[in-house]
């Protein structure tokens, strides 16, 4: 009897240490995903001598946003042909630092928007970066929902943009990244005036997510993924299979979207971004890239900028 309290004492010791575990890692996850955590900026355009103005203006819903203005060389000139950079989830304009303990934890890689940035303003192109809703400088209105309330920072940035004097209204494109490449996508379908979208690595939450949990945290992520959703959804979200941008995507009409997803994803999937563009009226690719984890699939648009540079040369004519 004793031997079989000892045994009975230790399986609910472990029990609940396996319990704790859960619902710490859920709740942080949670918590990434209603309020991520803000990155500092660590630079400006002028670290590589480009001009810039800091900017503010409205989303379509009022919320604020932070950003920068870059306006193209006067050589080459594109005639006012601007891109409006978005960034991904817990990153900034400047794009991700990974140097937090959670992108430790996930082996996250730097991304280095500004120096996209710079290739494309070298090529001729003015430029908006700015903060996404939650996220850097702006304003907060969480919780986070994938691209779908974001849409309305993308409508801002482009009403912003209509009133500069250097931007050809007829000329905007845009290049997101991530939960980025989803905000892209849902903007489509309520504005033509983005005449050209890259998208890299957009995903479908609930295939992102469990995804996600599986290469993170193994079995337990059967258990942390519905606490962490549960969690999220009490905060003003809704269940992960509720956001559809693929569905977004087949509602964006004329537009040119050029998709771009890595092969060695562990937590998006090369046929989750082919579903999108298979539904996607004019789309592009998806251009599949060689690489071992999911930073390898932005890095290689950062690395190879020509290829955004020449689909805008296509979709923005001078």
């Amino acid at each position: 009897m004793n031997i079989f309290r000892r045994v009975l004492r230790w399986f609910f010791i472990l029990g609940g240490i396996l319990v704790g575990l859960v619902m710490t890692f859920a709740a942080l996850l949670a918590q990434r995903l209603i309020r991520p955590l803000r990155q500092p900026l660590w630079g400006t355009p002028a670290d590589l001598d480009m001009p810039f103005e800091a900017v503010t203006f409205p989303a379509a819903d009022g919320v604020r946003l932070s950003g920068w203005f870059i306006p193209a060389p006067k050589e080459p000139n594109r005639r006012g042909a601007t891109l409006i950079l978005v960034h991904g989830w817990g990153w900034n304009r400047l794009g991700e630092t990974a140097s937090d303990p959670v992108a430790t934890l996930t082996a996250a890689s730097p991304v280095d928007l500004l120096r996209l940035a710079y290739s494309l303003h070298k090529d001729g192109f003015g430029l908006l970066m700015y903060d996404s809703r939650n996220h850097g400088e702006s304003g907060s209105q969480p919780p986070m929902q994938f691209g779908e309330a974001e849409a309305q920072d993308v409508l801002g940035a482009i009403a912003y943009l209509q009133g500069r004097p250097e931007v050809a209204p007829n000329r905007i494109g845009a290049i997101g990244f991530s939960a980025g490449g989803n905000t892209v996508l849902y903007t489509l379908p309520q504005t033509d005036q983005i005449k050209a979208a890259v998208v890299v690595q957009p995903t479908s939450p609930a295939h992102f997510a469990g995804r996600f949990g599986q290469h993170l945290f193994g079995p337990l992520g059967k258990a942390i993924l519905p606490v962490a959703e549960l969690i999220y959804r009490q905060a003003g979200g809704r269940p992960f299979k509720a956001y559809h941008p693929g569905t977004a995507a087949s509602q964006a009409g004329k537009t040119p979207v050029l998709y771009i997803q890595g092969l060695g994803d562990p937590w998006g999937s090369p046929a989750d971004v082919q579903q999108m563009a298979a539904a996607t009226p004019n789309p592009s690719g998806p251009l599949l890239v060689d690489g071992t984890d999911r930073y390898d699939g932005y890095q290689y648009l950062i690395n190879h900028p020509a290829i955004a540079t020449a689909f805008f040369e296509q979709h923005l004519p001078e």
